[in-house]
């Protein structure tokens, strides 16, 4: 097994487009569809998000990751994550990797997620907002939870106008993401 990033347009927007599902699952409406949408038109546009996957020996991925920068490009912040096949320890091995490759920040919704990420290195935590904790790898530079830069995101509204305003551009993002998921492999 090795980490890699998808070298064509075509695999990483199926990588995307499972991870997007595997994340939001079936009954989440539109919402993996906008970010797999806002994903691959703003961040990967310019260049501000990477996908990574830790992939067996016929490339099929066994987890995947989505870093986006912070708008201070200092660091990196571990978007979504999820295991196709519900692979936990493909997800701790990828995101393990990550962490020590990566100036990376993470964060826990939960005790049982921070003791997850705990288990991939994450070794510093601060008191995030609303209950959640903030990890940071030892390569990430703040020292205090003050000194974190938000990630750069994209407006999801307004994508959502842009699917209600021009209807061929959702068809397209759509066909676009029921590809990718049809490609992705299995």
């Amino acid at each position: 097994m090795k980490v890699m990033t998808p070298e064509d347009d075509e695999r990483r927007d199926a990588w995307l487009a499972r991870l997007c599902a595997d994340v939001y699952g079936r009954e989440a409406g539109l919402s993996p569809l906008v970010t797999f949408t806002g994903t691959r038109q703003v961040l990967f546009a310019q260049e501000a998000a990477k996908l990574w996957a830790l992939v067996d020996a016929e490339g099929r991925p066994g987890a995947l990751a989505l870093l986006v920068l912070d708008a201070e490009e200092k660091g990196m912040v571990l978007w979504h994550y999820a295991s196709p096949g519900e692979d936990r320890e493909s997800l701790r091995r990828l995101i393990r990797e990550l962490v020590h490759k990566a100036p990376l920040r993470v964060a826990a919704a939960d005790q049982a997620e921070e003791a997850f990420l705990r288990r991939c290195g994450v070794e510093r935590w601060f008191a995030g907002t609303g209950n959640r904790r903030t990890g940071l790898s030892a390569r990430h530079p703040a020292r205090a939870a003050d000194e974190l830069a938000a990630a750069i995101n994209f407006d999801e509204v307004a994508i959502l106008r842009r699917f209600k305003h021009d209807p061929r551009f959702f068809e397209q993002e759509k066909a676009r993401f029921i590809e990718g998921l049809s490609i992705f492999p299995g």
